[in-house]
């Protein structure tokens, strides 16, 4: 049997967000831990923790992969958009 192109192709993408976000949470769960063991606990007034700048670029590049896995099957959406243009010309 032979496997839907489309199908295999958003499987992938879907299989490489849930890697990516898996990544993501280690890693930053880790660089956490980094800065709560060796946060000097006399100063308070410090700003914003370091690992903040690493979680939110991260965070950007890990939402944008959900985007591109979960909302956006590129040619599905040309095809649309393709149909409405067709229609309205036809109109």
């Amino acid at each position: 049997m032979e496997k839907d192109k489309t199908l295999w192709r958003i499987a992938k993408k879907r299989v490489g967000f849930k890697r990516h976000l898996f990544t993501y949470a280690v890693v930053n769960l880790f660089l956490w831990a980094v800065w709560y063991f060796n946060k000097d606990w006399g100063n308070q007034n410090a700003g914003v923790p370091w690992p903040v700048w690493g979680t939110f670029g991260w965070g950007m590049a890990v939402l944008f992969s959900y985007f591109d896995a979960y909302h956006s099957h590129g040619e599905d959406a040309t095809e649309r958009e393709y149909a409405k243009l067709t229609n309205k010309k036809n109109s």
